[in-house]
């Protein structure tokens, strides 16, 4: 492989080595004058990795004057660039990891509490599609009781599925910036169906646009609808 640094690489690594981290499994040039980094998977539970503070103190990467040693200069500036790009790269692996084992721990059971919705969203959906059919006509009371247990059903679904989604919120608001997107983290904890949950938005321990809040306005445009029927149909329903 060509060697692209205006130094040896071989003294860049010899001047950064005492302040290499033990999950560093392979350091190499590139051809582009960069440096590729293989690292130990990260777990999420180890502390975040940082720049050792002795890196600053270290003789050998001290900051010295081009005026003063051109060679010293490049060579050390050199070194202190990989190491500060070793560092970068590892703490946005562990932050992707970190991310991950967090939301492994949120999840718990709102995979089953979000089928359980879907079981009663389901309900809802045909108990509301009834009542556009003859039949319902003949026992509307009926039918209208079953659409408001439904409706209830339906809500005390999402509520429940929202105790859950509130600390995936807030887990996501946390990890804003790791690389990992929400449906590719969740997707990597075990959780590939989470891309058709409705998670709603953590803002700093503050939850909103939760489920509940989707099923609060779909009732209203039900019931919405319901009365705009009896007004035009002049009727007691």
């Amino acid at each position: 492989m060509p060697d692209t640094f205006s130094v040896p690489f071989q003294q860049v690594l010899d001047r950064i080595t005492p302040h290499l981290p033990p999950y560093l499994r392979k350091i190499e040039p590139t051809p582009y004058g960069r440096v590729r980094f293989e690292f130990a998977p990260f777990t999420g539970c180890e502390k975040e990795p940082v720049k050792p503070a002795a890196s600053y103190d270290d003789p050998q990467l001290a900051y010295v004057l081009e005026s003063e040693d051109q060679a010293e200069h490049r060579i050390r500036t050199v070194a202190r660039d990989v190491l500060d790009d070793l560092y970068q790269q590892a703490s946005k692996r562990w932050q992707d990891a970190a991310y991950v084992a967090e939301l492994r721990r949120v999840v718990r059971d709102a995979p089953e509490r979000w089928r359980a919705y879907e079981r009663e969203a389901k309900a809802l959906e045909a108990a509301y599609a009834y009542l556009r059919t003859a039949e319902a006509g003949r026992e509307w009371p009926a039918a209208i009781s079953r659409l408001v247990d439904a409706q209830d059903r339906t809500r005390a679904a999402a509520d429940r599925f929202d105790e859950r989604a509130a600390h995936i919120a807030d887990a996501q608001y946390r990890h804003l910036y790791a690389d990992l997107g929400h449906t590719q983290a969740l997707t990597e904890a075990g959780y590939p169906e989470a891309k058709d949950w409705h998670i709603g938005d953590g803002l700093g321990g503050y939850f909103r646009d939760g489920l509940t809040a989707k099923v609060d306005r779909l009732i209203e445009e039900q019931e919405q609808h319901l009365a705009k029927v009896r007004r035009l149909s002049g009727t007691a329903h």
